[in-house]
């Protein structure tokens, strides 16, 4: 299999990619995450997840080949705004206890960028997630672990956040930050097999 550049820091992605066997190596892309209001808010993680992928590409030196290069970003729909990765720790506890008892949408987005092609596709998969009513000491319980470091909504939910996850709906692995059919149906489009 050709190596796929992994245009993200995010370890949660990684893991996934070397479950699926996947050879890939990381560029992490540096891009301003602030967003502009003129933007459909379904669109979000697709545009940050394509200047990902444009950001890593002009980063590599000119004339080198690039294979693959795949991007991704997740944002949370709630209440009809988007909610990012928390600033700080009081921010992820006004996040949960917006959260809390209550349903919200998570939204990951891949693109994939082809080399041999100079073509960009992208996938969006979306996922409810409802968490089931918190006290306050178990939002301060929760985020004095650090896992909402990093975390869009201020949470992860394969981790201690899965004590209070009552239902999902959609794509656990899209909740996680890399929805695996939407990947594998993304690489097979393009020609990529992991078949090997």
């Amino acid at each position: 299999m050709e190596p796929i550049i992994l245009a993200s820091s995010s370890p949660r992605r990684q893991e996934i990619l070397k479950m699926l066997k996947i050879p890939f190596r990381v560029i992490i892309p540096n891009i301003d995450e602030t967003l502009t209001s003129t933007i459909e808010l379904e669109q979000v993680p697709e545009l940050l997840a394509r200047e990902k992928v444009t950001a890593v590409i002009h980063s590599l030196p000119a004339g080198q080949e690039i294979q693959w290069v795949l991007g991704a970003d997740t944002v949370i729909l709630f209440d009809g705004k988007v909610i990012g990765k928390p600033e700080n720790h009081e921010q992820a506890i006004e996040y949960l206890t917006q959260l809390q008892g209550k349903t919200h949408t998570v939204l990951t987005a891949l693109v994939l960028y082809n080399g041999r092609e100079k073509t960009t596709t992208s996938r969006l998969c979306k996922t409810d997630v409802t968490f089931a009513p918190m006290s306050k000491e178990e939002i301060e319980w929760y985020v004095e672990s650090g896992e909402w470091h990093g975390a869009a909504g201020g949470y992860r939910i394969q981790s201690l956040a899965s004590c209070f996850v009552q239902k999902i709906e959609g794509s656990y692995f899209g909740a996680v930050g890399l929805p695996i059919f939407e990947l594998y149906d993304i690489l097979k489009e393009q020609g990529y097999s992991i078949l090997e």
